[in-house]
């Protein structure tokens, strides 16, 4: 296999140090809120509710938006230099509501970048290698998640510091994330169109195959069992896990996902998409079936741990199978669906999770769960799919 492109690497930093930093931060925002800021669960909700709705909903606009301009780039560029300039000035905040502010204004940034991002990433690869790039990608983001927290904890536990410095340190790796972008991730030449493509340019709903919307719809009805992974910590905390432990077993949680992704992601180029996807969603309903069965306390983390498998199974080959299903001038316009697909149906589903748990107990909920995932993995395994050659 020859080596993966420069861009797609360098993306894979920037997703690192993006990671490195809002990692540094997010964690302890819940408690940042509560105990400097005197807020609640409430304040929290619509914080966490309104910055993720944002996100979601831009990143279907940039996708279209990206194919209509034929540039990826800039919208990189803006951002991850939004999201980084605003996101260490929470720790200046003096009121939940500036903190509601910036992290609206940090999702506009993550919205504006994640679709032209795995477009760009899918531009400038081999369509043989698309698996393997997005899984560097994702192991990359994961790895990320790990050192954030770490570097958290150190600064605040070794050296003392108050979390708002903290907070405010999170600009040094936003930085090389600016630096990264500028110096190494290239925009990809795009071959002059047909005269009556650029007539008439294609970046719209309508303009998506009917296979590409099942799909969609298959993904969707997925993502209604795939609730936060917030109740998974909960019942790891009602089996009689210690609080101080959650924030180590999510670290190796993440470096679980980080190795899976790298490996799989590899592996979905030779064993087929589609495959990858099936058996990941299958291996997340034994994770949940788990969940509902299982009571010891070991148990449930050897379950939690191997849950990070079905992030290295499922996140490359999905954005792989994206950009096979769509020719490259709806590329951009295809991810921005995904995305938004992925992030509008979240939170119905841990409102459904939430309902069931709390009318007929944590085992049914999880049981949920996994029945979609089981349904969703039948009716993809059975979809019709048209690989689009147009440009591809």
């Amino acid at each position: 296999m020859s080596r993966l492109p420069r861009t797609v690497i360098a993306l894979g930093v920037v997703s690192f140090f993006t990671d490195f930093s809002s990692e540094m931060i997010y964690p302890l925002l819940p408690v940042f809120l509560s105990t400097v800021l005197g807020a609640g669960a409430l304040a929290l909700g619509v914080v966490e509710g309104v910055a993720e709705s944002t996100a979601a909903l831009l990143k279907v606009l940039s996708g279209v938006w990206t194919d209509k301009i034929s540039r990826r780039k800039p919208f990189i560029v803006a951002g991850y230099g939004l999201a980084g300039l605003v996101r260490p000035l929470i720790g200046l905040a003096q009121a939940w509501p500036l903190v509601l502010a910036l992290r609206f204004t940090d999702r506009i940034g993550k919205g504006l970048r994640t679709s032209p991002r795995d477009a760009l990433i899918a531009d400038v690869t081999n369509p043989a290698q698309r698996g393997a790039a997005y899984g560097l990608h994702r192991a990359m983001d994961h790895a990320g998640a790990v050192v954030g927290p770490l570097a958290a904890t150190a600064l605040m536990g070794l050296a003392g510091l108050p979390m708002r410095t903290v907070f405010l340190l999170a600009a040094v790796p936003a930085a090389v994330v600016m630096a990264v972008i500028f110096l190494s991730v290239k925009e990809h030449p795009r071959a002059a169109e047909p005269a009556e493509v650029q007539d008439k340019p294609r970046s719209t709903w309508r303009d998506l195959s009917v296979g590409y919307k099942r799909y969609l719809g298959i993904l969707l009805l997925f993502t209604l069992g795939n609730s936060t992974d917030a109740f998974l910590l909960l019942r790891l905390s009602n089996a009689g896990v210690a609080t101080v432990w959650i924030p180590a077993l999510w670290a190796v949680h993440h470096a679980v996902k980080m190795l899976a992704a790298y490996l799989f992601g590899r592996v979905s180029d030779r064993l087929g998409y589609r495959r990858m996807i099936a058996v990941g969603w299958i291996v997340y309903a034994l994770v949940y079936f788990g969940f509902a069965k299982v009571n010891s306390t070991a148990g449930l983390i050897a379950i939690f741990l191997g849950y990070g498998l079905y992030f290295g199974l499922t996140e490359p080959a999905e954005k792989a199978l994206v950009s096979r299903l769509v020719p490259a001038d709806l590329r951009g316009t295809a991810f921005g669906w995904y995305h938004g697909v992925i992030g509008l149906g979240a939170l119905p589903a841990s409102l459904l999770f939430g309902l069931v748990w709390h009318s007929f107990g944590a085992a049914a909920a999880f049981n949920l769960g996994a029945g979609l995932a089981l349904a969703a993995a039948a009716l993809l395994a059975s979809l019709k799919l048209e690989v689009s050659n147009a440009r591809h």
